[in-house]
């Protein structure tokens, strides 16, 4: 164990390392692409988190879900409870094992990334979160390319995170940022059904 006096020397040595780093670093003068990707749980929820933290700060919110459908959650309902703050389009229509069509399925999607492109696009909003958008890609109902010119053309100010497992090389090679969630443990092997307030 280390004694006071080697602690401090080491803390002080991370310090300033801290500092030569935080100054050398820039403002980049342009909004940030992030990938929450994975397969484990919690893409979307860290994605939700970045939307608090945006809303913290003033920030304009946009949300467009590419799979989820239309039912009660727990996120949209307290965004709901806010007045409009976040601009929120749910345009998927469930699982891709519900809709059991392909030709619906790629249509759907090409809706959702037509309203994501004009939002991010718009200049309205300092974030956008493409909610599901990696599972729309990995299943083929969108193009790398189209969805790259979507975040090519997106607004100087306006971050964008994209979330869902198996994000494509291309994608993650443009972001600034990608993180993978990884999965230990999950209680749905356990035969444990998804909870309200846990899991939607």
């Amino acid at each position: 164990m280390p004694d006071d006096e080697s602690h401090k020397a080491e803390m002080e040595a991370l310090k300033a390392e801290q500092r030569r780093k935080i100054t050398e670093a820039r403002d980049p003068g342009r909004g940030l692409v992030l990938v929450h990707t994975g397969d484990g749980k919690g893409k979307s929820s860290s994605a939700f988190g970045v939307i608090i933290r945006a809303l913290g700060w003033g920030h304009s919110v946009g949300v467009v879900q590419f799979i989820k459908g239309d039912w009660p959650t727990g996120e949209k309902q307290f965004f709901d409870k806010l007045g409009g703050q976040v601009t929120w389009r749910t345009m998927g229509e469930g699982f891709t094992w519900d809709t059991q069509n392909l030709a619906r399925d790629t249509k759907t999607a090409e809706a959702a990334l037509a309203a994501a492109a004009e939002m991010l696009a718009s200049g309205a909003h300092d974030l956008v979160v493409l909610d599901e958008i990696n599972i729309a890609l990995q299943f083929g109902f969108l193009t790398v390319p189209a969805v790259l010119a979507a975040l090519e053309g997106r607004a100087q100010r306006t971050s964008v995170i994209l979330t869902g497992r198996n994000a494509k090389p291309e994608i993650m090679e443009m972001a600034d940022l990608v993180t993978e969630m990884r999965e230990v443990k999950h209680p749905f092997q356990a035969g444990i059904k998804a909870q309200r307030g846990i899991d939607f």
